[in-house]
C-alpha cells in the first residue's frame, strides 16, 4: 500500500472514529456545552473534546518521554563511567595486550 493511501486512509479513520465515538458520548451521557448563553453544535463540542484529548495525550508523552529519557540518561551515565574507570585503571595492561597481540598475531603471506 503507498504512503499516500495509507495517510488518507488513517486520516479518514481518526476523522470517522472521533465523530463516531464523539456523537455516541455526547448522545449517552446527555451532554450540551455552553459558550455564554448559547448552546454549541454537536460537531464543534467533539471538535474542542477531541483538541483537549490531543492535548492532553501530547502532555502524557512529553512527561513520559521526560521520564524515560532521564532514566535512560542516568543509566548510560552510570555504564560510561563504570567503562572509563575500568579503562583508566587498567589502561597499562590494555597497552601492554595490543602490543602483544599486535607482535604476536598470524601474519598472513603476501600474494603476488
Amino acid at each position: 500500500m503507498s504512503f499516500f493511501k495509507s495517510l488518507c486512509l488513517a486520516i479518514f479513520a481518526t476523522i470517522f472514529l472521533t465523530y463516531v465515538l464523539g456523537v455516541s458520548f455526547i448522545e449517552l451521557l446527555d451532554v450540551d456545552i455552553y459558550m455564554g448563553e448559547h448552546i454549541v453544535e454537536p460537531l464543534k463540542a467533539i471538535s474542542v473534546s477531541a483538541l483537549v484529548v490531543v492535548m492532553l495525550v501530547l502532555v502524557a508523552i512529553a512527561i513520559a518521554m521526560s521520564v524515560f529519557g532521564s532514566l535512560i540518561f542516568v543509566a548510560m551515565l552510570v555504564i560510561g563511567s563504570g567503562a572509563m574507570l575500568l579503562i583508566g585503571v587498567f589502561w597499562p595492561i590494555f597497552l601492554i595486550a595490543g602490543v602483544i597481540w599486535l607482535l604476536a598475531r598470524d601474519k598472513r603471506p603476501v600474494q603476488c
